[in-house]
């Protein structure tokens, strides 16, 4: 509330009448009450933006070390420098293994929409098409968001989706890590791991960069 308080001029009937002097007073009650009341709501109706954390499957250790790990329908990507990715399909068989099996060859490829991102679309398309027909079935509101996410979850890990393993030589840089698993994501690759590199497969990699 604003207040204006007026002196009167001059006080006898000869006295020279002064000019009335007026001062004004603003209380500001009112509006550090709105002030206040506005911050109240804007901070209990704002949503805090979440930290965001990339979640990253650790394996445990196998009890034996010669033991290889077995997956079903794995690909498996080795990092090394110069922003070099190489993948093999399945397990890895070094020269002249014990069961006879012809050894593993490592593949080149890279970050480019036609190299690992087409691979792991082509490798994970039955994945990757239940889904969409999912995401489909949520915007036409047929399946409500929670039954979205479940039937998701389900498809990723099913027995026969694509599973990939990342491991990487004392050569790669942390960000083409990071970069794969970016990619897994967006094509929709639920069940990976990132595991050490193998002795073998350490072999055959400086072979291949000789």
């Amino acid at each position: 509330m604003a207040e204006v308080n007026t002196d009167g001029g001059g006080g006898g009937k000869h006295e020279k009448k002064r000019a009335k002097k007026s001062s004004t007073r603003i209380d500001m009650t009112p509006m550090v009450d709105l002030a206040f009341l506005l911050l109240t709501f804007f901070v209990l109706t704002s949503t805090f933006s979440k930290p965001k954390a990339m979640e990253i499957n650790f394996p445990a250790d196998p009890k034996d070390e010669k033991e290889n790990i077995k997956v079903n329908n794995a690909l498996t990507f080795i990092m090394s420098g110069d922003n070099s990715i190489y993948y093999y399909a399945g397990e890895f068989y070094s020269e002249g293994n014990e069961k006879g099996m012809p050894p593993t060859a490592l593949i080149k490829t890279d970050f480019s929409s036609e190299g690992l991102h087409k691979l792991l679309l082509e490798r994970n398309k039955p994945t990757d098409d239940a889904i969409k027909k999912l995401t489909e079935q949520l915007k036409s509101k047929e399946i409500v968001d929670t039954t979205y996410k479940r039937l998701v979850n389900r498809e990723k890990g099913l027995k026969e989706a694509l599973t990939v393993l990342i491991k990487a030589d004392d050569k790669a840089v942390y960000k083409n890590i990071i970069d794969v698993v970016d990619e897994l994501n967006i094509c929709n690759i639920g069940k990976y791991a990132i595991v050490d590199l193998g002795a073998k497969e350490g072999e055959l990699l400086k072979a291949i960069n000789k």
